[in-house]
């Protein structure tokens, strides 16, 4: 190889290793949040006693050892802010991301496409782990339960599917006949309610599967639902500009907020004490109302477009996301304003002479990230610790976004936040070499999903297995011969009579130029030359002469001599097992028969076994 040809692989990170063409892999960000947790364990105290005693960070890469986890910080929503980019996922097949969910633990990522599949990615080095169809059609919402043992999935069918933790559908109900678009657990987990295109809200029966109640007051379709972390309330926003809220004991709306004069696209509530309603719309503003003055308290400007999407942080009451359909993602701090210079300042109705009657405050973004995503951003949704944001978009890519290190300034201009054409410019982005490294990433992702595939796939049944020992292939077996309908066939063991002669041992006498004496006389002292090569006995070595009876081995150091061939047991003829369900015979029987799996447990059947186990017994 030229030193020209050498050069360029290694600038393309790709180059011959010991003879092989290896493609050197990029660095691929890992967040590990152990130590932050250990830190804050080591130092937290009781709140009233005042926050620890430990050292203020400072914008210096030294105190990047020291940083803290959000929770520790109940008063600074600003250190949580995702402004940096940590990795972009994408499937080997790419398809519009309409759902993420964090699972409970916060391990992985679980994402739902629009050829209803289901994806889940490391929550800590963000690559690809797994890849199931969920769904026929595309899959509009999911949620976890409040004690983290379900998963209820919805698609554009109205069919609704029961997982477990471990992604074993349970049960599949039709709850609508047009498209779900948003589905949410009671606090209690003991129902469920639905939004969908036909412009209802149903409530069902967890247990059971079965419809309670249906709530009718909106004039054009539902586009999303959410059910009160701790009370009996409801709260939908329609395509008709309306958010109502319910109760979900008589089906009866409580009253009707008017503020949106578009199509709502999300209505969520505050989960940490549940005061506050966030909702947005395509009018292009996000609300905010407090649901003790059942009035809008805050308008979030700043959008361009139409606003998909938002989220509420797990802990910090006053910071909100939100993702625009122009691929932008807006983060809002409800106690600063951040009105830019051009714009007049809003007080809150809280600090007006007149709350009920005064205007909402306008708060503006506290940071923006303009090109999160190349188009609409579907859905948002934090890590349960607090320090990572997710996000899906129809431009088919995943992104896991983080809060910045002590002492980072350059993620403020990369192309993620000022485009790729300026980041060029001021030189934070490469647009050759960036391009190239989003290949690689493409490609590593690629095999990954390709590796974790064939780590799920079984056996190929094409292969005559010694029967007991998976992974050990009989030699010289014609698999053609071994394939019987489809199934693998057990080839027979051999019988001992079967068993080929050991080879012919010439008496000491037969060797030409070996003497009997001598060779009683190295059995004695212990010396003996070692055995010739194996294979080698027709090539002018003899082969090796017999040993005495009552021979020592002791005598001799280990592995001078072969272990001796072992007799095998015939097998032992197979019982009957007519009769047996999923275990049937071939025709020949004996050795060639075959033992099937059984019939896997029914869907009815794996609801019984929970509700043996004690849970969800009582129908509520």
């Amino acid at each position: 190889m030229d030193r020209h040809n050498w050069d360029q692989q290694n600038a393309y990170g790709t180059g011959f290793h010991d003879g092989v063409y290896q493609r050197k892999t990029s660095k691929r960000a890992v967040t590990d949040y152990g130590s932050s947790m250990v830190h804050w364990m080591r130092n937290r105290q009781p709140r009233y006693k005042g926050a620890p005693k430990v050292e203020i960070e400072r914008p210096s890469p030294s105190y990047i050892a020291h940083m803290m986890p959000p929770t520790a910080k109940p008063h600074n929503p600003a250190d949580a802010i995702p402004a940096k980019h940590l990795h972009s996922s994408l499937n080997k097949a790419r398809h519009a991301v309409n759902v993420v969910r964090w699972t409970p633990e916060g391990r992985r990522l679980l994402t739902g496409s629009y050829s209803g599949e289901f994806t889940l990615w490391n929550g800590t080095a963000f690559n690809f782990e797994t890849i199931m169809q969920a769904h026929d059609v595309a899959i509009r919402s999911a949620t976890y339960s409040h004690n983290e043992d379900w998963l209820l999935s919805a698609c554009n069918d109205g069919v609704i599917k029961y997982w477990q933790p471990n992604f074993n559908n349970v049960k599949a109900i039709q709850a609508h006949t047009d498209p779900i678009r948003g589905i949410s657990f009671s606090p209690n987990d003991s129902k469920f309610v639905t939004a969908s295109d036909d412009a209802t809200l149903k409530i069902f029966d967890f247990s059971g599967g079965v419809e309670e109640s249906t709530l009718t007051g909106h004039q054009w379709d539902a586009k999303t639902v959410d059910w009160h972390p701790t009370k009996g309330l409801l709260v939908s926003g329609s395509k008709d500009h309306q958010v109502k809220l319910w109760d979900p004991r008589t089906g009866r709306c409580l009253t009707t907020l008017h503020g949106h004069k578009n199509t709502l696209t999300k209505t969520l509530f505050e989960p940490s004490r549940g005061q506050l309603l966030a909702t947005c719309g395509r009018d292009q503003i996000a609300r905010i109302f407090d649901l003790r003055m059942m009035r809008d308290i805050c308008l979030l400007r700043g959008h361009e477009k139409e606003v998909s999407t938002l989220t509420w942080h797990p802990f910090h009451t006053c910071l909100l996301s939100t993702g625009g359909n122009d691929g932008s993602i807006f983060h809002y701090l409800l106690n600063e304003p951040n009105t830019p210079a051009n714009a007049t300042t809003s007080i809150p109705p809280y600090d007006s002479a007149d709350p009920k009657n005064a205007p909402a405050q306008t708060i503006y973004p506290a940071h923006r990230v303009q090109h999160a995503h190349d188009m609409p951003v579907w859905s948002l949704d934090w890590h349960p610790l607090g320090h990572i944001l997710a996000s899906g978009s129809n431009d088919r890519v995943t992104r896991f976004w983080t809060r910045t290190r002590p002492g980072e300034t350059d993620c403020f201009n990369d192309r993620w936040h000022i485009g790729s054409e300026a980041a060029e410019m001021q030189g934070t982005w490469d647009k050759r070499n960036g391009k190239r490294s989003m290949r690689e990433e493409e490609e590593i992702e690629i095999e990954d999903e390709a590796d974790g595939l064939v780590d799920q796939t079984m056996p190929s049944r094409n292969q005559a297995t010694l029967p007991g020992l998976p992974g050990l292939t009989l030699p010289n077996a014609n698999t053609n011969d071994s394939i019987s309908a489809g199934h693998q066939v057990r080839a027979p063991l051999p019988a001992p009579n079967n068993l080929p002669p050991p080879p012919i041992i010439p008496p000491p006498g037969g060797i030409p130029g070996m003497d009997p004496a001598k060779f009683a006389e190295l059995l004695a002292s212990g010396k003996l030359p070692p055995p010739p090569p194996p294979g080698m006995h027709g090539q002018g070595f003899p082969p090796p002469p017999p040993l005495p009876p009552n021979f020592d081995f002791s005598k001799f150091p280990p592995g001078l001599f072969p272990p001796p061939i072992p007799i095998i047991a015939p097998p032992t003829p197979e019982p009957n097992r007519d009769g047996l369900p999923g275990l049937n015979d071939n025709a020949g029987g004996g050795a060639g028969s075959i033992r099937r799996r059984g019939p896997l447990p029914s869907q009815q059947e794996s609801l019984k076994m929970e509700q043996q186990r004690g849970k969800y017994r009582p129908v509520r």
